[in-house]
C-alpha cells in the first residue's frame, strides 16, 4: 500500500506470522497489546546469551567489558530514535509502569507536592497512567483531575486549558490512548503547561511505535515508553526526562550499581543515568531493545506510519460495512488501531469466535477502567494494526465478523 513497502519482505522478517493457529492463517490484530518481533531481534538477543552474556558495570574482564559496552551503546541508539540532547537522559526500566512510577515517586518527592497542588490527567489514559498519580494523591494530599473526551474520543485543548490551573504541578497523558487511537497535540500540551509552571510527563507506549518521536521538538519533560511494543523484549523500557529534572530527583531504588559511595551512615548517589538503575539491569533486552531500533530505522518510522495509515483507512471503510458495528473512537487524525462493540455480541464472544478463525485481537477493558465508564461499556473489542499487517488480515477480520453476526443471529 506504501511506495518502496515490501509488507511481504516484512512478514517473513517475523518467525511467528508463519504459523497457523487452528487450521488457519494467523492474523494478528494484537500489536497494541504486545507487538511480535522480527528475526533480527531474537537472534540478537539468543546471541547475547549463547556468546557474550555478563554483567553489565561490575566486572573488568573481557565478557563484562563487552556486554557493558554494548549496553550503553543501545542508550546512545535510544537517546538518537527520540532525539534527546544526552545520553544520561536515557533511563532504562522495566517498561512504561515502571518508568511512570519512577517519576510519580522520584519527582513527586524532589517537587514537594503537597495539599493544594494540583495533578491533570485525560480520560484517555491507560491505569499505569492514573493508578502511580492517585498514589501520590493519597501520600501527598494533592488534587486529582481528569481532562475528558467527546463522544468521538477527541481531545480539545479549550477543556485542557479550563481544567489546568497554576496550582497545576503536574500533567500526565498518553500521546496516543491504547483504546481510541486518539493522537493528542502534546507540543501543544507542552506549551500550556510550561506557561502555568506544571511538569509534562507523556506516556509514550502507543505513540513511540506509530510515528517518528523528537522529545526537544515535543518540549517534553518526560516520555515512557516499552520495548515490548517497540518490536523488541519484554521486561524493558525506558523512560526520556530533562536532565535537570533528574539531577533534582531522588534514586527511586536503592541497590547496587546506583551509588558513588556507601558507608553504614550514610550513601552518596551515582551520576546519571545510574543513580535511576539499581540492581542488575535487563541486560539482554536492552541490547534487544537496540536491535529492535536498528530494524526499525532500517525501514523507516514515517515510512510505517503511511503503511499503517493506509491500512487504518481500509479498516474503517471495511468495517463500517458490517451491521449493528460500532466505532469507539473516530478522532480526526487517529492512529492505527480501532475499537468497536456490536450488537449483537459481546467483545469476549466477539474475541473467542474469531479466534476460530486464526484472528487475534484483544477484548476488555484494555487497563482502561474510567475511558470504558465515559462511554458506558464494559469492555470493547480492539484490532491494532502494525507495520507487518496487510489488507488481507483486514479482509479475514471482516469475514470473521460477518461470521459472528450470523451465529448470533
Amino acid at each position: 500500500m506504501t511506495a518502496g513497502f515490501d509488507v511481504d519482505a516484512i512478514r517473513r522478517d517475523f518467525p511467528i506470522l508463519g504459523q497457523t493457529v487452528r487450521g488457519k492463517r494467523l492474523v494478528y490484530l494484537d500489536s497494541a497489546g504486545s507487538a511480535q518481533k522480527p528475526r533480527h531481534v531474537i537472534d540478537t538477543v539468543k546471541h547475547v546469551y549463547e556468546a557474550e552474556y555478563a554483567n553489565v558495570h561490575r566486572g573488568l574482564h573481557f565478557m563484562s567489558e563487552q556486554t557493558s559496552a554494548r549496553y550503553e551503546h543501545v542508550r546512545a541508539k535510544v537517546r538518537a530514535f527520540i532525539n534527546a540532547e544526552h545520553d544520561h537522559e536515557v533511563i532504562f526500566t522495566g517498561g512504561t509502569t515502571g518508568a511512570i512510577n519512577l517519576v510519580a515517586a522520584s519527582h513527586g518527592r524532589a517537587a514537594a507536592i503537597g495539599p493544594g497542588d494540583e495533578i491533570l490527567i485525560t480520560y484517555a489514559e491507560h491505569h499505569s497512567n492514573i493508578v502511580p498519580w492517585q498514589l501520590l494523591r493519597d501520600q501527598t494530599g494533592c488534587t486529582l483531575k481528569a481532562v475528558p473526551v467527546d463522544d468521538d474520543g477527541d481531545f480539545h485543548l479549550p477543556d485542557f486549558d479550563r481544567l489546568i490551573t497554576d496550582n497545576t504541578r503536574i500533567v500526565a497523558c498518553c500521546h496516543i490512548s491504547n483504546v481510541l487511537g486518539t493522537v493528542l497535540p502534546i507540543r501543544r500540551i507542552a506549551d500550556l503547561a510550561h506557561d502555568r509552571g506544571a511538569v509534562l510527563v507523556v506516556d509514550g507506549a502507543q505513540g513511540i511505535v506509530h510515528q517518528p518521536i523528537d522529545v526537544q521538538d515535543l518540549d517534553v519533560d518526560f516520555y515512557a515508553f516499552s520495548g515490548h511494543k517497540l518490536y523488541g523484549p519484554s521486561g524493558i523500557g525506558v523512560l526520556y526526562g530533562r536532565e535537570a529534572l533528574l539531577e533534582a530527583m531522588p534514586p527511586y531504588q536503592g541497590g547496587g550499581g546506583m551509588i558513588s559511595t556507601v558507608s553504614i551512615e550514610v550513601t552518596s548517589w551515582a551520576d546519571l543515568p545510574d543513580k535511576f538503575e539499581a540492581g542488575t539491569p535487563p541486560i539482554a533486552q536492552a541490547i534487544g531493545l537496540g536491535a529492535a531500533i536498528d530494524y526499525l530505522n532500517g525501514i523507516g518510522m514515517a515510512t510505517i506510519a503511511d503503511h499503517e495509515q493506509g491500512l487504518l483507512n481500509y479498516a474503517i471503510q471495511r468495517l463500517s460495512s458490517i451491521e449493528g458495528l460500532r466505532f469507539i473512537g473516530l478522532a480526526p487524525g487517529k492512529a492505527s488501531l480501532v475499537s468497536f462493540v456490536m450488537d449483537c455480541a459481546h467483545p469476549h464472544d466477539i474475541s473467542t469466535i474469531i479466534d476460530r478463525n486464526g484472528v487475534a485481537v484483544r477484548a476488555g477493558h484494555h487497563c482502561a477502567q474510567p475511558l470504558m465508564d465515559r462511554f458506558d461499556l464494559p469492555s470493547t473489542a480492539r484490532a491494532s494494526l502494525g507495520l507487518y499487517n496487510t489488507t488481507e488480515d483486514i479482509d479475514i477480520l471482516v469475514d470473521s465478523l460477518e461470521k459472528v453476526r450470523e451465529i448470533f443471529q
